[in-house]
């Protein structure tokens, strides 16, 4: 309790002295304000991914040697780090506080540009050039906005991948059993499900959640670190306003979370959480999913 308080704490997110022995009604709204601010779902409570999280916000870029290790690095120094290189002109692809291969070849080209040994090693020296080269640039829009913007990083035909629970993903898993490039995982986690969708680079990732206590449909895409997808916006988006437009189809949102679907997968994803919902509605649904998953697959014909 007194760890979670302090880091609360650090972020300026609860006061610095609150008593460590009670995790009170106030304790719940600190939770909820840093799950908010992290695009999480507003529990109140500190389950493994808010706590992990609230690890990662601890990070201050140079505090620590940043470079690709197995697991990868994780936390707010790396999204800065993204930040600042997607600033000056940089890919290091997604800003999701992951240094992943695309932010090592980043750093590495900077180095390179900066006459520095291309280790692709945030170093004392590598981190001096970044920040005075990053005093003029901070108001610079993101290399990695503008590409995806621009259409340099088009979506491509291939496979989709299903994954989640409820009957939503299980009908359109039935629905779509004929269709060679559609594969299905239920019931697994978030977690394993991200990483099967990357080690088979497909298209376009659909996950579905049944909650209880939710009404409708909500579908997400990622958004965090000052970046969102704009191409998963962009599906979210039309998806809606094809379901709203179905009788009886009830009250549908897009939202921009950080789920750990959203932010492990490396393709646009879209998570979809829903709850009850009756046989018309599913069945209008799947229609409506069916339509999106076939012109992802048909893409590039």
């Amino acid at each position: 309790m007194r760890e979670l308080k302090d880091r609360l704490a650090a972020l300026d997110l609860a006061p610095a002295r609150a008593p460590d022995d009670v995790f009170d009604a106030e304790t719940v709204a600190y939770v909820e304000a840093f799950q908010r601010s992290r695009g999480l779902p507003l529990t109140g409570e500190v389950d493994a991914t808010t706590f992990e999280r609230l690890k990662e916000a601890g990070w201050l870029l140079g505090q620590r040697l940043l470079y690709r290790t197995r697991p990868l690095q994780r936390g707010d120094d790396v999204a800065e780090l993204q930040v600042r290189l997607a600033q000056l002109g940089f890919n290091p692809g997604r800003i999701d506080g992951i240094f992943g291969p695309l932010t090592a070849d980043a750093l590495s080209e900077f180095q390179r540009n900066c006459a520095l040994e291309a280790s692709a090693t945030l170093t004392k020296e590598t981190l001096q050039a970044l920040r005075r080269l990053s005093a003029t640039s901070a108001t610079r829009s993101l290399v990695t906005d503008a590409r995806d913007l621009a259409g340099f990083n088009p979506m491509t035909g291939g496979a989709v991948l299903l994954c989640g629970d409820g009957p939503l993903v299980t009908a359109l898993a039935v629905a779509l059993q004929t269709e060679v490039l559609v594969s299905a995982l239920i019931n697994t986690t978030q977690e394993l499900a991200a990483q099967s969708a990357n080690d088979h680079d497909v298209a376009l990732v659909l996950s579905f959640q049944t909650l209880e206590h939710v009404e409708g449909l909500h579908l997400h895409y990622w958004a965090s670190y000052r970046s969102h997808s704009h191409r998963g916006e962009l599906l979210a988006s039309s998806l809606a306003s094809f379901l709203a437009h179905l009788p009886d189809v009830p009250r549908v949102e897009v939202t921009g979370m950080a789920l750990p679907i959203l932010r492990e997968t490396k393709m646009t994803t879209i998570h979809i959480e829903h709850g009850n919902i009756s046989e018309q509605v599913l069945h209008q649904a799947v229609t409506a999913f069916e339509s999106l998953i076939g012109q992802v697959i048909h893409s590039s014909d």
